[in-house]
């Protein structure tokens, strides 16, 4: 019998729990999506008049016509669905995370600087540098990408000469990248 009372206070409280909520769609305000949540309707009756008291805030500090009491909504903001152009990502950062192809790992600085003198008699227009972060082993960096696809064709030309070239994820000057 006790079993039964806990089985049915628990289905009870849980067909309640359903009952009061419902769904409710709201707009998101930068995007324009549709928003679909649930909750007690009283929350929603709470939600909306937070809202309004906003909106009515911010277009009483913008526009008021004559003293009157009524007010507009702000302006919506639209964001483009579309991606950013490189340049508009290089405007808002110049070092981005890319690609670099690593050449080669040498052991010393003087096998870096030969290496790097080899590479630039076979790719005059690519830029080659050292990274000594790994000490006592440097990395052979070569150009700048901005995704691995569009470093592939450098990489497939660079692995005629160094078959241990491959592309790596590093930071690159974006003026600099392809």
């Amino acid at each position: 019998m006790r079993n039964l009372i806990k089985i049915f206070s628990v289905l009870s409280l849980l067909g309640f729990y359903n009952i009061d909520a419902q769904q409710v769609v709201k707009k998101d305000t930068l995007g324009g999506t549709e928003l679909i949540m649930s909750m007690d309707p009283k929350i929603d009756a709470a939600l909306g008049s937070l809202e309004d008291k906003c909106s009515r805030v911010a277009s009483n500090n913008n526009t008021k016509d004559n003293d009157e009491d009524t007010y507009t909504k702000p302006t919506k903001i639209y964001v483009p669905n579309r991606e950013l152009t490189n340049a508009e990502i290089c405007r808002k950062n110049p070092r981005i995370l890319g690609y670099k192809i690593q050449i080669t790992t040498v052991k010393s600085n003087e096998e870096a600087n030969e290496v790097k003198a080899y590479f630039r008699r076979r790719f005059p227009n690519l830029k080659v540098e050292t990274d000594a972060s790994l000490r006592p082993n440097y990395k052979i960096l070569a150009g700048s990408y901005f995704t691995k696809q569009s470093a592939a064709g450098d990489l497939s030309k660079i692995r005629e000469y160094f078959k241990s070239a491959i592309a790596v994820q590093y930071r690159v000057f974006c003026a600099e990248a392809k």
